[in-house]
């Protein structure tokens, strides 16, 4: 097993896998990502990290994460996006394998901590991440806005700034 970064001719086994993930949260028609889109967030502007976990040099499984800031801690942390191994390789220590290198570049980097989510119904997920020392954050909620509501409050702010 070894773990590395993802390179831009990979990109469609970054969608495969990111399709994958979807279906198995059962939310595969969310999924609207094209090559030509992830091409930029990820190798152009260089936005978020995907390592692939590969066995006999085949990507079985991939992270992709990105930083985020802790105004509290005033240090950067890592959020993991997307963590998933297919399913003949699971069980095998990959998707630990994963984290813990993950969590290596967080503590290198002195970053303050490693988060992500989990859908509430993935008890097998959940169960293990419990066994690696996570914890979840009860108290605290997942908000998003997209879609048109994303737009009508951007479009607003943008409108704003331009009349000040």
């Amino acid at each position: 097993m070894t773990i590395r970064s993802a390179t831009r001719e990979e990109l469609p086994q970054i969608l495969s896998f990111i399709i994958e993930l979807a279906a198995y949260e059962k939310l595969e028609q969310e999924v609207v990502a094209t090559l030509q889109e992830m091409d930029r967030w990820l190798f152009v502007e260089k936005k978020a990290t995907v390592l692939f976990c590969c066995e006999d040099e085949k990507p079985i499984g991939f992270a992709l994460y990105f930083y985020n800031y802790s105004t509290w801690q005033g240090r950067c942390g890592l959020y993991i996006e997307d963590l998933y191994i297919q399913r003949p390789f699971r069980g095998k220590g990959y998707g630990k394998a994963l984290i813990e290198h993950v969590c290596s570049l967080a503590v290198r980097q002195g970053c303050a901590r490693v988060e992500w989510v989990c859908l509430d119904w993935n008890k097998p997920s959940i169960d293990f991440y419990k066994r690696l020392g996570a914890f979840p954050m009860d108290e605290w909620s997942t908000y998003r806005l997209t879609g048109d509501a994303l737009i009508r409050l951007g479009t607003k702010e943008a409108f704003a700034s331009k009349t000040e």
